[in-house]
């Protein structure tokens, strides 16, 4: 649980940095390295929150695509689905990062 900090007036507010990370992995197929798809949840400076999906292949090309999200729990709930979608195409869960961050 990230600690408060106080702002200039001295109220305490949650820190805006918290970020959520997931790496998933197929296996290597034959000599072809594997495909990666790495899901990033971070808050941003004004309280929305932006869903950061990365694919492509490890030691290659990756796509980066952003999703804005007003709340948390639509972001939590993009990111849920977004790593179930691949899970159910065959690719791991091999990191997890993060405070909340959903197995």
């Amino acid at each position: 649980m990230p600690r408060p900090v106080h702002n200039r007036l001295g109220a305490a507010s949650a820190s805006y940095n918290l970020r959520m990370r997931l790496l998933l992995q197929q296996p290597a197929i034959g000599g072809d390295p594997p495909r990666f798809v790495q899901l990033i949840l971070q808050q941003d400076l004004l309280g929305g929150w932006t869903l950061m999906r990365e694919t492509g292949q490890t030691g290659g090309r990756s796509t980066l695509k952003r999703e804005q999200y007003l709340e948390r729990d639509a972001a939590m709930a993009a990111l849920e689905k977004a790593r179930d979608a691949q899970l159910r195409k065959g690719y791991r869960l091999v990191f997890a990062q993060g405070a909340g961050v959903p197995q």
